[in-house]
Formats: C-alpha cells, structure tokens, sequence
C-alpha cells in the first residue's frame, strides 16, 4: 500500500512537473535567446551584457502580446532575477571587506546610504513617489542595474514600474559606462595614489563589471582595491531591500516576511567568510548569477513599452544623474583622507 502511496506521488509530481515546464518554457526560452544574443554582441563591441540585453528585449516587446509567452517571462523577469540576487552573496566575505581599515570601510557604507535617501528626497521633489527615489538612489548607490532588480522586486506593482526599472537600468548602465573611461583620468590628474584611486573607482561607479575595469585598467592595487570597496556596497544590498520591502508591507495587510533570495544572499555570505570556498566554486556562482541576472533583464525588456520609457519626464534623467554626481563627490572627499 505504502509503495503504491508512493508511486501515485511521484506520478503527481511529474506531471506538476510537466504542466510547468510546458507553461513556461516558451517564454524563458525567448529570454535566453536574447541574453546569449546580448552577449554575443557585448564581445564584439564591448558595450555593457545588460545594456545590450535591456535594448533587444524593448525591440521585441511585441512578444510580449502573444499569451503563450507570458507565463514564460514573467517566470524570468521575476524568479531568475531573484535567484540572481541571491546567488550574489557568494562573492563576499567579511574578512575581506574589514581588510580594507576603517576610513574607506565606513566611508563607502555612508555614501551608499545618503545616496539612497538622496534619490528618495529628490523623487518627492518633482512630485513622484518613494519607490522611483529607492530604484535610481539605490542603483547608484550600490551596484547598477542589478541593485535596481533587486528593489524592483519587492517594490508593489505598479503599471509604470517595468518602465521605471528600465529607465533606471539604461541610465545607470550608461552613466557606469561613461565613469569607467572617464573616472581613471580624472584620479590622475588629482594626483591620486593607487590606493586612493581604487577607494574612488569602487565607491561611485555603478555596477561591478566596470569597477573592475577601471580599477585594473589602473593597476592591481587599484584594482584589487576597488573590487573590495564594490563589495562593500554589495553588501549592503540585503539591509537595504529588507527594509525597503517591510516599508511597503506595514502600508499593507500582507505579512511582512523576507524575501527567499535575499535569505540566500545572507547565507552564502556566511558560508564564505567561516568556510573555505574553492575559488572556482565562487567563479561558477557568480557566472550563474550574472546570467540569471542577464535573462532577468532580457524578459523586463520583452514586458516593457518602449514608447512608454521614450516618453520619460526629463526630471528622472536629471535625478540619476545627480545621485552619480553626488555619489562622485563624496567619494573624493573620502578618498582625500586615505
């Protein structure tokens, strides 16, 4: 009887199986053909992955009609994008981040938060709600688009909100673009040592992979240097988006819980700074989680109306822009104490 029980079980679960697989992978396939398009692209011309995934997807956002690929990218845009998220952790330590001493550690931390709450006064300012200030604040101020997936994730849905993300994603992508090129040479002629360099680098530009360039375009302190202040900022991510997410909740009925991926953020932090984690391991997680990241973004791009992000106030482009300056700002005085 036992057995039979068990059979009838792993029946149900193979056809649940089945049913969900059937349902979604029309659509996640459209998604990850664009992401392996994006980077394809991206080696070629040596533009931003993300950018370039953002951009196709809004070119085919009349896919994003056809019913039988909406379960598929809407899976996407939302439980790859969490995974990702949560995959993250793994390229943090603790010990790492306090090598770093107290001025720069302490530094990078407040400049991640005034650049938030920056983004949030500024959104009131031009008459728009909280959740824009926390999407461009917090891309700014911790790590690009994919900091800008995260809020997205847990703030309410709103109708313009995949427009929103998408604009913040464009705008960060190319302002981190520019400050890549840029950034190095400013530090130059502000007779910056290495060590300086890397603080500003990894402190104001916005995602990862071009704090990487920049700092090691520079040298290997700087670049080491950077690499270790992003994290930083990185880590701030999970507090941040709680907080953020239980904002919302206590304007609502809906209980209050933490998010599954920023749970998995936390532990694979944990897991890095008390075991030892072969670097290859760290390598694979991190190229699963940027491609998760990719497919995430390709999906958003599919769901959102481009003449939608083409109509943008003025108002929100300025506001980004402000933040990176700010961001810019303070990382130099910072850096002037190193």
């Amino acid at each position: 009887m036992s057995r039979l029980k068990s059979l009838m079980s792993v029946k149900r679960c193979t056809q649940q199986t089945f049913q969900a697989v059937s349902l979604y992978w029309r659509g996640v396939l459209v998604s990850v053909v664009i992401a392996i398009a994006a980077a394809f692209l991206s080696n070629q011309y040596g533009a931003p992955i993300m950018l370039f995934a953002l951009l196709i997807g809004l070119s085919l956002g009349f896919l994003a009609e056809q019913n039988s690929l909406q379960p598929g990218l809407a899976f996407s845009a939302q439980q790859a994008l969490r995974l990702g998220v949560g995959l993250l952790g793994i390229q943090l330590s603790f010990d790492e981040a306090l090598s770093l001493g107290a001025i720069p550690l302490v530094g990078s931390i407040l400049l991640v938060f005034l650049t938030l709450g920056l983004g949030v006064l500024l959104s009131f300012a031009i008459g728009r709600r909280f959740a824009y200030g926390v999407l461009s604040g917090g891309a700014v101020a911790v790590c690009g688009a994919s900091a800008a997936l995260a809020f997205s994730a847990v703030l309410p849905h709103r109708p313009k909100r995949d427009e929103d993300t998408a604009l913040v994603v464009i705008g960060v992508t190319v302002l981190s673009t520019i400050a890549m090129i840029f950034y190095p040479f400013m530090a130059t002629a502000l007779r910056f040592t290495d060590q300086q360099t890397g603080f500003l680098i990894g402190a104001s530009i916005h995602d990862v992979a071009q704090v990487v360039g920049a700092g090691y375009s520079v040298s290997e302190e700087a670049g080491l240097i950077a690499t270790l202040v992003k994290m930083v900022r990185v880590a701030c991510l999970p507090l941040l988006v709680i907080v953020v997410h239980l904002a919302f909740q206590n304007g609502s009925k809906a209980k209050a819980n933490v998010p599954w991926f920023l749970v998995l953020f936390v532990l694979l932090v944990l897991v890095r700074s008390v075991f030892p984690v072969a670097l290859s391991l760290i390598e694979v997680a991190g190229q699963i989680s940027s491609w998760l990241l990719v497919v995430a973004i390709a999906s958003l791009g599919v769901k959102t109306n481009l003449q939608s992000v083409l109509r943008v106030h003025p108002a929100l482009l300025l506001i980004l822009f402000v933040e990176t300056i700010f961001i810019l700002a303070g990382s130099m005085f910072v850096a002037s104490y190193i």
